[in-house]
C-alpha cells in the first residue's frame, strides 16, 4: 500500500446546498416518461424505471474529493457511499461504473490504491464492476454510478412516512466533524478509525434486516446532515419529534464541535433547515452534529411502532448498534422537534 497521504477536501461535505439545488432542478425541463417510477422531482436517493409489474432498474451516481489521507480507505468509502442509495431504496446492487478524476502528473499507485478500496467494497456487496470513465483533473474525485434491481412492490421511497411510525437510525453521526478535527490535530487516531469503521461499514446488512419489517420510508443519511434527509423525509406534511439521548454520535464529534470544528456543509445545511426545527434543549454542540454533513452515513428508517423493537433487537444481535430515535405525528408548526 501506498504511503502517499490523500489531501483532505471534501467527502458529502462537498456537495452542493439543498436550496441551490432544489431551485436549480425546479427550472429544468424535464421529459416525463410513464416507465420512470422515481426522478429527481422528489429528490430521493436513485431513480427506479420499471420494467414490468414486479420488476424495476434502480440507477445512482456519488462521486467527491477525499476526506481522509489513505488512498484505500477512500475508495472504500466512496464506494459504501455510492451502493448505500441502492440499498436505501430497498433494493439490491448489480453492476457498478468507476468516476475517476486524478490529476496528471500524480503517482498512479495512489489511483490503484483508491480503485482497489472501490473494488473491495463492491465483491462484499456480491456487485461487479464493470467499466468507467476517467479524465485528469487537478484535485482527486471518484465514485461511482451503481445499477440495482427492485421488487417494485417493496420499494422504498424516501418521503412516505406514515402517522404513529417510529423512526430508527442505523450509524452514528458526526463523520466530518471527527475527520476535519482530526485534520487540525483536536482528535487522535483512535477517533478517526470509529468514523472510518462507520464510513466503510455497508448498509447492507441493516437493509437486509429492514426488509423483514414495515418500513413506510427510508433514505440514508448522507450531505445534508441528519435533519436536512429527515427533513426530505416529512415532506412538510408531517412532524417528527426526536429524543436526542437515543441519537448515535462518534467518539470525538462532540468535543470537536465544542471546540467550534464547525464545516462549511453544517452551516450551509443550517440555513436552509434551522427555520422548521425546534431544539427545545439548549445545547448548541448538538445542532452543529444534528446539521453536520455526513459521508456514508446510516440509514433513516421510518417503521411501524410494532414493528421496531424486533428490528432493534435483530439489528443489534448483527452488531448494528441502532437506536430509535423518535417519532411521526400530524403536522405541528414545526418539522422536528428535538429534545
Amino acid at each position: 500500500m501506498t504511503n502517499i497521504k490523500l489531501e483532505v477536501c471534501g467527502g458529502c461535505n462537498a456537495k452542493i446546498p439543498q436550496e441551490s439545488l432544489e431551485t436549480t432542478l425546479s427550472s429544468i425541463n424535464n421529459y416525463k416518461r410513464d416507465d420512470i417510477l422515481v426522478g429527481f422531482d422528489t429528490m430521493d436517493d436513485a431513480a427506479v424505471i420499471k420494467i414490468d409489474e414486479e420488476n424495476g432498474v434502480v440507477s445512482t451516481m456519488d462521486f467527491f474529493p477525499p476526506m481522509v489521507e489513505d488512498a484505500f480507505s477512500f475508495g472504500q468509502i466512496a464506494c459504501a457511499n455510492a451502493l448505500s442509495d441502492i440499498y436505501a431504496m430497498g433494493a439490491e446492487p448489480i453492476a457498478g461504473l468507476n468516476i475517476v478524476l486524478f490529476p496528471e502528473d500524480y503517482n498512479l499507485e495512489i489511483l490503484r490504491e483508491i480503485l482497489r478500496g472501490g473494488a473491495d467494497k463492491m465483491i462484499e456487496a456480491k456487485a461487479s464492476l464493470v467499466g468507467g470513465h476517467s479524465i485528469h483533473d487537478p484535485k482527486i474525485k471518484y465514485g461511482l454510478s451503481i445499477t440495482g434491481k427492485v421488487d417494485i412492490k417493496k420499494l422504498w421511497r424516501n418521503n412516505t412516512v406514515k402517522k404513529n411510525d417510529v423512526l430508527i437510525l442505523t450509524k452514528p453521526l458526526g463523520v466530518t466533524l471527527v475527520t476535519n478535527a482530526y485534520s487540525v490535530g483536536i482528535l487522535g487516531k483512535e477517533e478517526l478509525n470509529k468514523a472510518i469503521a462507520s464510513m466503510t461499514y455497508l448498509n447492507k446488512y441493516a437493509k437486509e434486516i429492514f426488509e423483514k419489517y414495515r418500513i413506510s420510508a427510508a433514505t440514508d443519511v448522507t450531505g445534508f446532515g441528519f435533519l436536512g434527509h429527515l427533513g426530505e423525509m416529512l415532506s412538510d406534511k408531517f412532524t417528527a419529534i426526536i429524543d436526542s439521548s437515543k441519537i448515535p454520535i462518534l467518539d470525538g464529534a462532540y468535543k470537536a464541535a465544542s471546540e467550534f470544528i464547525f464545516t462549511k456543509g453544517g452551516q450551509r445545511n443550517r440555513m436552509y433547515f434551522e427555520d422548521r426545527v425546534e431544539f427545545l434543549k439548549d445545547d448548541f454542540v448538538l445542532e452543529e452534529i444534528l446539521f453536520d454533513p455526513q459521508t456514508s452515513g446510516g440509514l433513516l428508517v421510518s417503521i411501524n411502532e410494532d414493528d421496531a423493537k424486533c428490528a432493534i433487537k435483530e439489528l443489534r444481535n448483527f452488531g448494528i448498534d441502532a437506536n430509535i430515535i423518535g417519532k411521526i405525528y400530524n403536522k405541528y408548526d414545526k418539522s422536528v422537534f428535538i429534545e
